[in-house]
């Protein structure tokens, strides 16, 4: 097993995870495991309690870092930005495990906040609903395309997808294949309001059990999703040290950036 303390680097990729260890002032490549729950559950129980792990955000970072966290002192899950890794002259996946773990003995990395499971099953949830919408938004345009590529004039309906719209859409006389766009089109929206409508039920009944959301729908205008995508997106909200840290953050905070005469 080796001394306690070691700095373990970790590249991952979706099939394997590049592995090196910095240990009394020496980095050393430590070859591969698998990306699989039960490799990494064992690369896990190999190392010591008191080592520490390395790897940047990705797409099974989080996973990962959640198999590993109860075999080590600490998991520091890193921004590439942060690394350097990405503006290196030579890059191979041994390279950079090896400027892991040698960046993470220096303490010279700086780990992003990592969510806990709540938040990250609100943000899953939120960003499955986000892709179903987007998916109902493209089927409505196409059937909107088709009405603008066949010169049919507006609707009568506000909403070309409520019941009145509906009506108007299943009476115009289309050729066959613009009929066939229509109607696939519109199951396709009926089977997306349906799944639509199921993770927005599992969203609501998660959301009410949290006071912090309960309490920003007391804001006129702040429903549900609303006020569950800011708690997602915020997490822990006593990580920002004041309000202008929240607001940066969140991208709400507009900076100037103005040379001589020019107008900013």
């Amino acid at each position: 097993m080796g001394s306690v303390g070691r700095a373990i680097g970790l590249d991952v990729h979706r099939d394997f995870c590049e592995v090196a260890i910095a240990q009394d002032g020496e980095v050393r490549s430590s070859g591969r495991i698998d990306t699989t729950p039960e490799q990494l559950e064992l690369f896990g129980a190999s190392l010591h309690p008191q080592d520490r792990v390395a790897l940047e955000v990705s797409g099974g970072a989080w996973e990962v870092a959640r198999i590993l966290e109860r075999h080590v002192a600490r998991v520091v899950v890193v921004s590439p930005a942060d690394t350097g890794i990405r503006q290196a002259r030579a890059k191979t996946d041994r390279l950079d495990a090896r400027t892991l773990a040698r960046l993470l003995a220096a303490g010279q990395l700086d780990a992003v906040w990592s969510p806990d499971e709540r938040c990250r099953v609100m943000r899953r949830r939120l960003s499955r609903r986000e892709q179903l919408v987007r998916s109902r938004s493209r089927a409505k345009n196409e059937i909107h395309a088709m009405l603008v590529r066949r010169l049919v004039g507006r609707p009568p309906a506000s909403d070309l997808f409520g019941v009145k719209g509906r009506r108007w859409l299943a009476e115009l006389e289309l050729p066959p294949e613009e009929s066939e766009t229509v109607e696939g089109c519109m199951r396709h929206i009926e089977f997306l309001d349906a799944e639509i409508a199921a993770v927005e039920r599992h969203i609501a009944a998660q959301a009410l059990r949290s006071a912090e959301i309960r309490r920003l729908m007391t804001v006129p205008g702040v429903n549900v999703i609303c006020a569950a995508t800011f708690i997602a997106a915020v997490g822990e909200i006593r990580r920002f040290q004041n309000p202008r840290a929240l607001t940066g953050y969140l991208g709400l905070d507009p900076r100037v950036y103005q040379s001589g005469s020019a107008p900013a």
